[in-house]
């Protein structure tokens, strides 16, 4: 039985994969420090921001304690915030599928390793907030993707409104990365891969693969939770 669908943000919901990247690289020019594209969509995207900074630590490409990545971020968050809002835009099909799902009485939430003043810009410039019951943001998890914190967080979240609990084999997440749908997997949860980012080939884990959110029908996500 499908109750609910669970979104990733960036790269399903928005194209701002390149964006975050771009920020990125923005804020570290000034320790001399570039992440490549191929580097950035193979090891660090869907990462939260403190887990990417963290990693490049850990690698020995950034020298900073954990104070200093706090500024880090909060300077890569202003930077994405600049480029979301005159660059920023949605995924098509995007908004046609939310309305789907509204119609037919299913629960929608957000998990996203990005940080809800990120989430919120883009929610509210493209007046989709209303979709949504719940959403899970970077700075509310401990341990970000491939962890399944997040995604038995908007559960718990969900389950919080209602009498009757709904279980995490009656929901189905959209994601766009390996780690992303990792994820799902591990929180017991069904799962559509959109190739937004990543080939069809990367994504295999992936219980359905499609190129575009406006391919789904609802009989295709019960389907999956059958």
């Amino acid at each position: 039985m499908l109750r609910a669908v669970i979104f990733d943000f960036d790269g399903v919901i928005t194209d701002s994969e390149i964006l975050h990247l771009r920020s990125f690289n923005n804020v570290l020019g000034q320790y001399g420090i570039e992440i490549t594209r191929d580097d950035y969509y193979k090891k660090y995207l869907g990462s939260t921001d403190l887990d990417c900074f963290k990693q490049l630590r850990t690698e020995g490409k950034l020298n900073l304690y954990d104070e200093e990545i706090g500024n880090l971020i909060k300077q890569k968050n202003e930077d994405f915030e600049n480029l979301a809002k005159n660059e920023g835009r949605l995924i098509d099909g995007v908004k046609g599928f939310l309305q789907k799902l509204k119609q037919n009485n299913i629960t929608m939430a957000i998990y996203s390793g990005s940080l809800l003043t990120e989430i919120m810009l883009v929610l509210e410039e493209a007046s989709l907030q209303r979709f949504f019951d719940v959403i899970v943001s970077a700075e509310q998890v401990r341990t970000g993707k491939p962890d399944p914190e997040g995604f038995l967080l908007a559960l718990q979240k969900l389950n919080k409104k209602r009498n009757a609990p709904i279980l995490a084999e009656h929901c189905v997440v959209i994601e766009d990365s390996y780690w992303g749908l990792a994820a799902a997997k591990a929180a017991g949860m069904h799962t559509v891969a959109v190739t937004n980012s990543y080939d069809a080939e990367e994504l295999k884990l992936g219980e359905k693969i499609v190129a575009h959110l406006n391919e789904l029908e609802i009989s295709d996500l019960q389907k999956l939770c059958d």
